[in-house]
């Protein structure tokens, strides 16, 4: 069992090639609608790094990060069913079956064994299509885990949530409360009850892959000893904290976190 933990990560990121052009797809897996925004970079024989977003958002708060990762490697934003603007699917997803269906995604997109990275809600889908489909995967990186064992009611989750939103840049609100009008607030309900009962600490014990953990150093959401446990817990796991920073790391210290997922992640 790893126990390693990395305070402050190294945030001079290496030297990186103009990033490439994204393109823009919609695919459709067994009926559910899924947006994939790609960055290639053909000069590199590392794994390529799928980016998940969370609960009621879209890949619009980890532009940032897709741009910093694309110098090096390439890089796949995933929009999920029902976030973004695509449409809701007309019946209930479960952290399982949206697994599924994202490890379809990964098979149909045919980029070999990726690094797969899950932010928020985003770590419980990442983490279950590692569980699902391990072979289509490097390694797997959990950001701002949820949910924290302090936080598994809907008042305790949004108390966090608002001290977070207090701390975060105007930037970061401006594109989550705009996301989460695309989500609307059935959906979103629906995705929460899902996301306060699945036991994510359960889950990592289970991994085969490799598991890096990556949080804001002052995040209100993912507190350090809930992801200290989650390091304890998974068979090979790694943990880095950005200090200063908040929920939402990967837009204001990007390249911190582009730095520890090159640096830690196969």
């Amino acid at each position: 069992m790893a126990l390693n933990e990395h305070d402050v990560p190294a945030t001079k990121p290496r030297p990186a090639a103009r990033p490439a052009s994204v393109t823009r797809q919609r695919v459709a897996v067994g009926g559910l609608a899924f947006r994939v925004l790609a960055s290639a970079s053909p000069a590199s024989r590392e794994p390529a790094i799928v980016l998940v977003h969370g609960i009621g958002v879209s890949h619009r708060y980890l532009s940032r990060l897709h741009d910093e990762l694309a110098g090096h490697r390439t890089v796949v934003s995933v929009d999920l069913p029902g976030f973004g603007g695509l449409p809701k699917p007309g019946y209930d997803v479960d952290v399982a079956t949206m697994a599924r269906a994202l490890g379809q995604l990964l098979e149909g997109l045919a980029l070999g064994p990726v690094a797969l990275l899950g932010h928020s809600m985003g770590t419980q889908w990442v983490v279950e299509t590692a569980l699902q489909r391990p072979e289509l995967l490097t390694s797997v990186v959990a950001m701002g885990p949820v949910a924290d064992a302090r936080h598994r009611t809907i008042l305790r989750q949004t108390r966090a949530l608002t001290v977070d939103t207090l701390l975060e840049p105007p930037t970061v609100n401006a594109i989550v409360f705009t996301d989460y009008l695309r989500c609307g607030v059935p959906w979103y309900l629906t995705q929460l009850r899902h996301m306060l009962t699945y036991r994510l600490e359960d889950r990592v014990a289970l991994l085969t892959v490799p598991l890096l953990l990556i949080r804001g150093g002052a995040d209100p959401i993912a507190g350090v000893d809930w992801c200290r446990h989650l390091r304890h817990r998974a068979p090979r796991a790694e943990l880095v904290q950005i200090p200063g920073h908040h929920h939402v790391v990967q837009h204001s210290a990007p390249k911190a976190v582009a730095s520890a997922i090159l640096s830690l992640t196969p």
